[in-house]
């Protein structure tokens, strides 16, 4: 059996007992190996999203150089395909309604997170993030499949973005993942045989 991947985690929180806190919860609570950077401001945190790659955020709100929503919002607006769990000292249930509607993942109150519930909650968040981000990724691909294609007017293959010219089976293929049966219409079916009559 191989070895279990680690879990990459940026931990945005001011209060050092805090973020201790956090930590020892998250190294007890994991199933897999857990890989833990904090920082204590929403700046150093946007430099470290720039800098590498981090399966989840947990963010408390309150920061020194970012207060509420807008902590989240800062977060969710650079970085939208990073799952990102609140985590508050403050039990506001419209606040947690409207970071999750904002896009949050889960909004978790300190006092009431243990191990367990912090572990599900980041393997939760990771896997619905992994959802959401295919979902977006196939409207794209759906919506680029409404709009003009250009389509040769002689053999029906579709030029692509990067010029080439590809069969619109292949096209749509590599767009929506969806496979093709072949089998032959009434009319087409008529000109091979004039007595062809579909049952």
């Amino acid at each position: 059996m191989g070895k279990a991947q680690s879990i990459k985690v940026l931990l945005l929180e001011d209060v050092e007992d805090d973020a201790a806190l956090v930590r020892r919860i998250l190294l007890k609570g994991m199933r897999v190996p857990v890989e833990v950077q904090s920082t204590d401001r929403l700046s150093s945190a946007l430099e470290c999203l720039a800098a590498e790659s981090f399966d989840v955020v947990l963010s408390d709100l309150g920061l020194p150089d970012s207060q509420g929503l807008d902590t989240f919002s800062g977060l969710h607006s650079r970085y939208p395909d990073v799952p990102i769990i609140v985590l508050s000292g403050l039990s506001d249930e419209d606040l947690a309604l409207r970071a999750v509607q904002g896009g949050a993942q889960d909004y978790l109150v300190k006092g009431y997170v243990d191990s367990r519930l912090l572990g599900r909650a980041i393997r939760y968040a990771i896997e619905r993030q992994k959802l959401l981000t295919q979902l977006e990724k196939n409207l794209k691909e759906i919506n680029a499949l409404r709009g003009l294609i250009p389509i040769c007017a002689w053999c029906k293959k579709i030029r692509d973005d990067s010029g080439y010219w590809k069969r619109v089976e292949t096209y749509i293929r590599e767009r929506t993942g969806a496979s093709f049966t072949h089998g032959i219409c009434p009319d087409c079916a008529r000109k091979v045989d004039p007595d062809f009559s579909p049952e």
